[in-house]
């Protein structure tokens, strides 16, 4: 960037708070987090190589943000607060900013400038860290000093679910308010429910980061614990109220896991006479079993939540331990039956590489995810397969090296865990597993199991190598536990063809469509709202359609877009 390429920024930015103003925001924010705008690139002597005024020292670095600072402040007047989004530490060691170094330099030299501090870590995968490779308030550390060089409000982040913890940091002069994305993402009601004392009635975030890979792949947000998120406006859902029934079906739900708790629930909520069967004495079922697993604790929230709230719904009859049957089911009076059974994992190796059995399944012990959960013993050397690419070959793999396990890790991917790029976790999950295993072959798939090991082929060359082995973990696909469902639909199918009562049987969650926890519970309250709407099959979306009258265009409006064609026919030109 030469001076000119820094005016036409300052000018920009400032048309951008102008804009901001005009539209009557009232506070606007300058960026200088996560090591990718043209701010925080100025201050990073990694990126910023300059020799002139904005290059060298730490005071010529800065200068590009001081006077982004002051610009800004005088564009926007006392109508608007001017924020500064800063991370003060970025893991980098010697080469990055640090909260003991030219991290803290930066706020003292900006201290008061700012309306608004707000203090965070980068890059995003260390702002972001998921609840497997971290705790609440994992940033504390790192922020609490701004308070102390600045007589400015500060705004802090660390995936906050705990009202203690939250008031923790006020109360002790750390923060003045508390930045929870995440945590308001579950639960968009967090603050009314601190402020009213329901405190067990707040969803609380479980850091899976599915959100965020919802941003990572440009599709509609979705929350594990808050199915509605990103459905409020297209389909009118709020994470709070439900519409009352308007049928008179009495619904069985058998199975709680995700899905079958929360269909459960809102069905409870809707006014509906349910029944919830499970055979297992503690209900949650994945969310469960996932969350023994290494780092995933905080993932049974899932089902903590839900089984606090059936036990104040008067409408919703629990029923652990009790095995169901087609022929228990067909004695009730329920006319809905929602069977919500989960999937088990694959023990043939079918997934995305094979369509077809793993040649040599009978030469070694082979297990799934589900026998590690369930306590099979394990030990010498075990070689992991994963063709799921996402969390659970790694942490079956932490688990099996804790145990004493000598593992190998296969992925036909080029990395470990390719899909938690979207979950901002796998760089970490990649060291973890090459600091555990005994080797990790990336770009290699399974060719076949022998009694003493197993062969592996790269995926581009089709070069082959042996690998000694006791025993293999597959993780590679799963099927749905939906024997009870396929019983009861033919068994149905005959009953109704009389003039009798018409009762129905259907699918929801993993049993249907095995996939992620937030998929079963989207599953389980999709089914909850739905099941009386006669367009079931076909969601009835809001769409939206803009179009612009410029009859009703505000005359700045005009003046700003002539002054923009007019600036590009003069750089056409």
């Amino acid at each position: 960037m030469d001076k000119s390429d820094i005016r036409d920024f300052l000018r920009w930015h400032r048309n951008a708070a102008l804009n901001a103003k005009r539209a009557g925001f009232d506070i606007v924010y300058i960026y200088a987090g996560h090591d990718m705008t043209l701010p925080a690139h100025f201050l990073s002597r990694r990126h910023n190589q300059r020799t002139d005024e904005y290059g060298g020292s730490l005071e010529n670095r800065v200068r590009l943000l001081k006077e982004l600072l002051l610009d800004t402040k005088e564009a926007v007047g006392d109508r608007c607060a001017v924020a500064l989004r800063f991370s003060v530490d970025e893991l980098a060691g010697p080469f990055g900013l640090s909260a003991e170094g030219e991290g803290r330099d930066v706020v003292e030299m900006l201290a008061d400038l700012p309306d608004l501090w707000d203090v965070n870590l980068s890059p995003f995968g260390n702002d972001g860290q998921t609840s497997r490779f971290s705790d609440e308030g994992f940033q504390d550390s790192y922020i609490s000093f701004v308070k102390q060089v600045t007589g400015k409000p500060v705004v802090g982040v660390g995936r906050y679910t705990s009202p203690d913890h939250m008031l923790s940091l006020i109360s002790t002069g750390k923060l003045d308010l508390i930045g929870a994305a995440r945590p308001s993402i579950a639960d968009p009601y967090l603050p009314e429910k601190i402020r009213t004392g329901a405190f067990e009635d707040i969803r609380e975030c479980i850091g899976c980061n599915i959100c965020v890979a919802s941003d990572k792949l440009s599709v509609p947000l979705r929350c594990t614990q808050n199915p509605t998120m990103g459905e409020e406006w297209r389909r009118e859902w709020h994470p709070e109220i439900i519409q009352p029934k308007n049928t008179d079906h009495k619904v069985l739900v058998v199975g709680a896991g995700p899905a079958g708790l929360e269909a459960a629930l809102w069905l409870g909520r809707r006014g509906y006479e349910t029944i919830l069967a499970d055979k297992e004495r503690n209900l949650g079922g994945r969310a469960l079993t996932e969350a023994s697993l290494p780092g995933l604790s905080a993932w049974r929230r899932v089902a903590d939540w839900r089984v606090g709230q059936l036990r104040k719904n008067p409408n919703v009859l629990v029923l652990p331990e009790n095995p169901v049957s087609a022929s228990m089911v067909l004695e009730t009076d329920c006319d809905l039956i929602a069977v919500a059974t989960g999937a088990r994992w694959r023990a043939d190796g079918v997934g995305r590489t094979y369509s077809a059995p793993v040649e040599g399944l009978n030469r070694l012990p082979v297990f799934t995810p589900d026998d590690v959960m369930a306590g099979s013993s394990l030990g010498g050397r075990v070689l992991i397969f994963d063709d799921d690419h996402y969390y659970m070959a790694g942490v079956i793999g932490e688990r099996l090296a804790a145990q004493g396990c000598s593992v190998s890790f296969v992925t036909p991917e080029s990395l470990v865990s390719a899909f938690t790029l979207n979950t901002a976790e796998q760089p970490k999950i990649q060291k973890r597993l090459i600091e555990l295993c005994e080797g990790v072959h990336v770009s290699h798939k399974l060719e076949k199991i022998l009694s003493d090991g197993v062969v592996i082929a790269c995926v581009f060359t089709g070069r082959k190598r042996f690998l000694l082995a006791d025993a293999v973990v597959l993780v590679t696909s799963q099927v749905p536990n939906d024997s009870l469902y396929r019983e009861l639909d033919a068994q149905l199918a005959v009953l109704n063809e009389g003039d009798g009562p018409q009762r129905r049987v259907v699918r929801i969650g993993d049993c249907y469509a095995p996939g992620t926890i937030a998929a079963a519970v989207y599953a389980g309250h999709l089914f909850a709202r739905t099941l009386d709407n006669r367009l079931y099959d076909i969601p009835p979306f809001r769409r939206e359609n803009v179009t612009l009258d410029w009859n009703q265009t505000l005359p700045e409006d005009l003046d700003v877009f002539n002054a923009f064609q007019s600036e590009r026919m003069d750089m056409c030109s």
